[in-house]
């Protein structure tokens, strides 16, 4: 009788831990007995907005806030050397910006006082789904638009037609009166064709866009006209690919948003800056509420001024239409870039406190099998 042996699989080769924890999509902090940071993964880096070998001996304190909960947390797991979660805080500093977040604290067994602090930030796919009611909110004007464009802009033309023709005999002093007929219906039909746009549900054309020369045309833009009181500095990822997008789309949704930061630096005297920068962020896929389609959004820009910041009773609402806190302005920018961002398959989000505003946009990458494709 013949026997078959098996040969023994080989054991795998064991993980390198440092990798694993860079490879994990949530930030994770080391922490010393002086709370002074000794290790930080790769997702750390990003949210602190260092590289480890800048962060490595700084005290947390330096990054926020002394009153902040998290502090408290760290004592109190060193006191009773137990692990401590806390969920949906408010987690803010100056060089972070604001974030709610779920913190867990855990103690180091074999060195005492050290601590490993994990958070874990708003799930991307509940922004993904604010997205899309950004995106609905922002489509909500479409029959207002279809019906004034029916119904408001035919009689505006008989009233501006109207006024002209009465400037031909008018006198001296009513010529005031009859430019300022024809004045207004030039603006309002300006605002209906605004609005116009809300209507369009059409797939939009991508093709593979290289998004630093689209900031680029959109700074110079901004630098010789409405943000020439404005400060620029650039902290570009050079290695980025092309994103998946529209370019004519992507310039108006960048110009719109140069604009509202260029005009909340309005008042200060020189000091205002922007800061554009771009990122890829390691493990964005997602998957969309409601269906079975998963989103890969790893290409990050963001536009971050020093200006006043948002009000806080309109950050729940910015990118609603009409929502504005200018005196004449028509709080459709922001819903057109909702709008727009979510026709690329992506995501913004917006943080704001006093001198730091920050939106941050994720898209897709020009790669089809990881691209959301729109129906």
């Amino acid at each position: 009788m013949s026997m078959t042996v098996e040969t023994p699989r080989p054991a795998p080769a064991p993980l390198d831990p440092a990798g694993v924890l860079h490879a994990v999509p949530i930030p994770v902090i080391g922490l010393d007995e002086d709370n002074c940071i000794v290790y930080v993964n790769m997702t750390a880096e990003h949210f602190l907005q260092g590289s480890a070998s800048v962060l490595s001996g700084t005290p947390l304190a330096d990054l926020l806030p002394y009153d902040s909960p998290i502090f408290s947390m760290i004592d109190q797991s060193r006191r009773q050397s137990s692990v401590l979660f806390d969920y949906d805080l408010i987690l803010e500093g100056p060089r972070i910006g604001s974030h709610i977040v779920s913190i867990q604290v855990s103690p180091v067994t074999d060195r005492p006082g050290s601590v490993i602090v994990s958070l874990q930030m708003r799930s991307i796919a509940n922004q993904l789904y604010r997205q899309f009611n950004f995106k609905g909110a922002a489509r909500s004007v479409t029959a207002m638009a279809a019906m004034l464009a029916h119904e408001v802009k035919n009689p505006l033309s008989g009233i501006k037609g109207a006024a002209q023709l009465l400037e031909q005999n008018a006198v001296e002093a009513d010529l005031p009166l009859t430019k300022l007929i024809c004045d207004e219906t030039d603006r309002i039909c300006s605002l209906v064709d605004r609005m116009e746009v809300f209507s369009d549900d059409r797939p939009i054309e991508r093709n593979p866009v290289n998004i630093h020369e689209v900031l680029d045309h959109c700074q110079r833009i901004a630098e010789s006209g409405f943000g020439s009181h404005v400060r620029y500095h650039e902290r570009y990822d050079p290695s980025l690919p092309p994103v998946l997008g529209n370019r004519d789309l992507l310039i108006q949704i960048f110009l719109n948003l140069l604009k509202n930061a260029s005009e909340a630096l309005g008042d200060m005297g020189g000091e205002g800056e922007i800061q554009l920068l771009t990122s890829y962020r390691h493990g964005m896929r997602v998957s969309v509420p409601g269906s079975s389609r998963r989103v890969s959004l790893p290409l990050q820009v963001t536009i971050r001024d020093n200006g006043p910041g948002i009000p806080d009773d309109m950050k729940t609402t910015i990118f609603d239409p009409f929502v504005t806190s200018k005196r004449n302005g028509s709080g459709l920018g922001l819903a057109f870039v909702a709008k727009a961002v979510a026709d690329h398959g992506g995501v913004i989000e917006v943080d704001s406190v006093s001198r730091r505003t920050e939106f941050r946009l994720s898209f897709p990458i020009a790669d089809v099998s990881q691209a959301f494709t729109q129906t």
